[in-house]
């Protein structure tokens, strides 16, 4: 009698990217080949172990151009970094309340809110709420009162530090070790901005594949020289990131190439596509780690935390001698 010949479709070895590349066909099928792709490195991410930092790393994730998915690269790394079990602390500093949203925080006008912490009547400690979808995720909400904020601040003699006070207070006091703290800037150059960069050592640019984002990078840089000259001497700009990458078309090449031709050492590799996905996730209170989980902007989002959190090391190395530098 002849044994009947196994079929691999049935086979419970068989990874889903290659039951993708059976039933779609082999590499001349574009959709099959996306697909396979796509499922390859949710299969390759969920693997990785992402590096715990020696110690906490704050970073301010900012650019004055609006539209550049600056909230959005702000939440989903901060979630990616959490779903990775790292500590994470976000700081909502935008008075639209974007980041605060996206994590299911709430934050209704009245509230407690960075508003409270920034002009001194309650410490982070008393206004973080804890993420429902990430157990390691704790978030300080942004309402519209926020937005004067930088009127009412604008005569203190300490105006540009007052972030920076309430966030060193929080971590030398807190139970638990943070392993990041990030902080969603609005989109301007304003006291809340400054505010910010005093109050981290990083600063990540999220930038988006298109020209006009790069006209705003020199300002932006700029402005950053000018908050290490007078008021955060280590400060670091550790992070670039592309958003809304369209692999199919030839400029968002010649964006990645250009910023990388200038800024090779802090480009990351991963890029972030043009994703509806993406767009979409804010609109339900969720991050797209949540809202499509196996969809190709929650991989990139966590590809590109992972890319971060490995150069841990070397950040904090740079910083370490920068520190030095000034004793």
């Amino acid at each position: 009698m002849r044994r009947p010949r196994s079929r691999k479709g049935l086979s419970s070895m068989e990874s889903a990217s290659e039951t993708i590349k059976r039933i779609f066909g082999d590499a001349n099928g574009v959709l099959g080949t996306e697909i396979a792709e796509t499922s390859a490195r949710f299969e390759a991410v969920e693997r990785l172990k992402y590096p715990r930092p020696s110690k906490t790393r704050c970073i301010a994730v900012a650019n004055q151009k609006g539209g550049v998915g600056k909230t959005t690269t702000a939440v989903n790394i901060a979630a990616s970094l959490a779903l990775a079990k790292l500590k994470v602390l976000v700081i909502d500093l935008d008075p639209q309340g974007n980041a605060s949203t996206a994590l299911g925080a709430s934050h209704s006008s009245g509230e407690p809110s960075t508003y409270d912490v920034i002009e001194g009547r309650m410490s982070i400690a008393e206004v973080k709420q804890q993420s429902s979808a990430f157990p390691t995720l704790d978030i300080v909400p942004a309402s519209i009162d926020l937005s004067g904020a930088e009127l009412e601040i604008a005569d203190m003699a300490n105006r540009n530090n007052l972030l920076k006070t309430a966030v060193e207070r929080f971590l030398e006091s807190s139970k638990h070790h943070y392993d990041f703290v990030i902080v969603d800037c609005p989109p301007s150059l304003g006291l809340l901005v400054i505010n910010a960069m005093c109050a981290v050592t990083e600063v990540m640019i999220p930038i988006q594949a298109e020209y006009y984002a790069l006209e705003g990078l020199g300002q932006l840089i700029h402005t950053i020289g000018l908050v290490q000259d007078h008021f955060n001497p280590i400060l670091t700009i550790s992070t670039m990131l592309i958003t809304m990458y369209d692999r199919r078309t030839l400029l968002s090449k010649q964006v990645y190439d250009e910023v990388e031709k200038h800024y090779p050492d802090i480009l990351l590799h991963t890029t972030i596509p043009r994703s509806v996905r993406i767009s979409e996730a804010p609109s339900f209170e969720k991050t797209v780690l949540e809202y499509d989980p196996r969809g190709l902007g929650a991989i990139s989002y966590r590809e590109a935390a992972y890319e971060i959190a490995k150069q841990s090391k070397r950040v904090l190395s740079e910083l370490a001698k920068k520190q030095q530098g000034r004793n």
